[in-house]
């Protein structure tokens, strides 16, 4: 009888690391550790997004119970690099979530039941009436967020809270979306969700724990200004005002496992070698 390595990448990772030499190998082992309990196989994707400590050394030695693949992104920025990121997978569902591990990681099984069910794109929200936020940095950051938010709901099917490092895809859409981004910075979540409900997909957003950790490379001083240009350029390329879809309502939570004990395929089945070069998606931002 087969087993869950004996078939092909479902599920592949995203993890945007700018200068994560100190964070990385706790958040890989926390998130390959989950992965290795998942009865299908996965794949982590970090993205070196020009740093210059040791991130990329951490990737190539890794050791882990899950394969962890390094992409370099020469172009500096979180969109940037989630776009090599996204360029670069081939499995049937991909995400991507932040290298802190901020998102408690027990909202997976939830995700991958919605993409299994059909839901074309999956989001933690932090807004979510039964979500759990703990310590959330400062109240001008809060208050910042939700102003955000606020402006770019009509443009991302409805959802209240767009920045949250944990979102998931089908993969077809997610790379569709991704080849047209254009956002580097920390607005490129807005540009890829607009891509996405531009090609008709729902957004279901779901409850998260999420606990603040030190270390963000977002300063509210320094990229608010930026933030806001990138939403006037994103908003003109649109060319028109995005019908507001409402976020799709989450459905009762079914055990993964249970899910994954059927033999029925997913919706593509995309053989991936954790040896092929992806290099020169990387480059592009």
């Amino acid at each position: 009888m087969g087993t869950r390595r004996d078939g092909p990448v479902l599920l592949e990772i995203v993890v945007p690391a700018y200068n994560e030499a100190d964070r990385l190998p706790e958040g890989l082992a926390v998130l390959c550790g989950k992965l290795a309990g998942l009865p299908v196989r996965s794949e982590v994707v970090v993205v070196d997004n020009a740093s210059t400590d040791g991130t990329a050394g951490i990737v190539r030695s890794w050791e882990g119970p899950e394969p962890v693949r390094l992409v370099r992104c020469e172009r500096r920025g979180k969109g940037a690099a989630v776009r090599a990121g996204l360029l670069a997978t081939r499995a049937p569902y991909v995400g991507f979530m932040d290298a802190d591990m901020a998102t408690d990681l027990a909202a997976l099984d939830e995700a991958i039941v919605l993409l299994r069910e059909g839901r074309p794109v999956v989001v933690g929200s932090r807004r979510h009436g039964r979500s759990v936020v703990q310590g959330y940095a400062l109240p001008v950051r809060r208050l910042g967020a939700v102003t955000f938010n606020r402006i770019v709901r009509d443009l991302v099917g409805g959802i209240a809270d767009t920045q949250c490092g944990f979102k998931f895809f089908d993969g077809p859409l997610a790379r569709a979306a991704a080849e047209d981004l254009r956002t580097t910075g920390f607005s490129f979540d807005v540009e890829l969700l607009a891509h996405c409900v531009r090609r008709g997909a729902s957004v279901t957003d779901i409850p998260v724990v999420w606990r603040d950790r030190p270390g963000s490379t977002f300063s509210v001083r320094r990229h608010s200004l930026q933030c806001l240009l990138d939403l006037a350029r994103i908003r003109a390329r649109a060319g028109f005002r995005m019908p507001a879809v409402p976020a799709a309502p989450i459905i009762p939570v079914v055990p993964v496992r249970t899910m994954f004990a059927e033999p029925e395929p997913g919706p593509v089945q995309v053989a991936v070698e954790p040896g092929v070069p992806s290099t020169s998606t990387a480059k592009s931002g």
